[in-house]
């Protein structure tokens, strides 16, 4: 329980950690403020008017309430110990709430569907694991605001995903997202069932608008994350002189974020994939630096933004993207790399985990999303009996 002292200055109030001495002799007035003791000014500092005493105790009393109230708000959304209390409260809290503080990791859904398969599950609990003190927010565009709740008895998955500390599931208005930015006039003319990409443009367009309105990280789906990544400002190098939209970060309201979506609208066209992606930020990268070949596993960094080496997401390239779902006689250690990319556009035939299989990618939700790995052990043995049952 700490306890301060107010100490009287001229034209001022000064509160000081320490106790008020005059004569040899402790002397204070004591008021209560939630669990806060605070000790008044030394008797010869007392005001003579009794009436101002009073309204500057009240004052007193109600600054540290203001004081204490915001503290606490803003811990309980920040500090990974009073994540551990959130469950109860992450229905009350908005999407403004959690983003403003500027920290989020972010995830995508831009597809209807509301049950996140494995790989979705992996990459948003490891991130939760090694991101602990911040929130990890999956953005759902089937998701509505009624149907939150009966989603945790309905998908298994669902209520993994939620029951995580520090893991929010909102749904997806891309209206209300788009406010405010250069992608508001677009989506409003645009058709989305005329559009040949609309799933991943409306994804493109999503990542961007969110980043740049409350900054953070922003990862696919298909990312497991294996260790923090240092950097603020950042964009991943997929390969040498080109960039990577599948990962990156920016503060809020960063002006690089600000023209990728004027660019966006500018030079928008979905029948090229990738056009408003990857292509994108490598255009307008290139704007601003002049590109390089990556030698070893060296950075590259330019105008305050860092240019991660394709070791940090990309160790393995997308044209070997399958050798996530095989065998490994030694498994590789990804000692440079913060998270793996694992391709999930380019797996056409479905490859999943499973479990004993002793894949690579079986080994990384071991390592990095046990609770989903244990939920896939037990959705196959359930499987399994349902199947013996079914034989007798």
């Amino acid at each position: 329980m700490l306890q301060t002292v107010w100490v009287s200055s001229p034209g001022s109030w000064t509160l000081r950690e320490s106790e008020c001495h005059h004569g040899g002799r402790k002397r204070s007035w004591r008021c209560r403020c939630l669990r806060t003791v605070i000790q008044h000014p030394c008797r010869r500092h007392v005001p003579k008017c009794p009436g101002k005493a009073r309204m500057l105790r009240k004052i007193q009393i109600c600054l540290c309430f203001c004081f204490v109230s915001g503290i606490l708000y803003e811990i309980s959304l920040l500090s990974s110990c009073v994540f551990n209390y959130l469950p109860m409260s992450q229905h009350y809290l908005t999407p403004e709430q959690v983003l403003s503080l500027g920290k989020s990791i972010i995830f995508l859904e831009t597809t209807e569907r509301l049950e996140p398969p494995p790989l979705v599950s992996c990459s948003v609990e490891s991130a939760a694991r090694i991101y602990q003190d911040r929130a990890i927010i999956l953005f759902m565009k089937g998701l509505t605001n009624e149907t939150a709740f009966d989603l945790n008895t309905s998908y298994a998955a669902f209520s993994l995903l939620s029951s995580m500390k520090n893991v929010f599931i909102f749904p997806l208005q891309m209206e209300t997202v788009f406010q405010e930015t250069p992608l508001l006039q677009w989506y409003n003319q645009v058709v989305p069932e005329q559009e040949k990409n609309w799933v991943h443009v409306s994804s493109d367009a999503s990542r961007l608008a969110l980043i740049w309105k409350y900054g953070g990280i922003y990862m696919d789906t298909d990312v497991i994350s294996i260790r923090p990544i240092p950097e603020r400002s950042f964009l991943a190098a997929q390969k040498s002189r080109f960039s990577s939209n599948g990962i990156f970060g920016f503060p809020a309201r960063h002006k690089f974020i600000w023209d990728c979506m004027e660019n966006f609208v500018l030079k928008y066209n979905s029948n090229i994939w990738g056009n408003q992606g990857p292509f994108l930020m490598t255009r307008m990268l290139k704007t601003l630096c002049n590109l390089t070949d990556f030698e070893g596993t060296e950075d590259h960094s330019c105008q305050n933004i860092s240019f991660l080496n394709p070791q940090r997401f990309y160790p393995i390239p997308y044209p070997a993207w399958s050798r996530y779902y095989q065998v490994w006689d030694e498994s590789p250690s990804f000692n440079n790399s913060y998270a793996l990319h694992l391709w999930n556009f380019m797996n056409h035939n479905r490859k999943a985990v499973v479990a004993g299989s002793n894949t690579l990618a079986e080994k990384l939700y071991k390592a990095y999303c046990p609770t989903t790995y244990e939920d896939l052990i037990q959705n196959a043995k359930q499987r399994d009996f349902t199947g013996s049952e079914d034989d007798v």
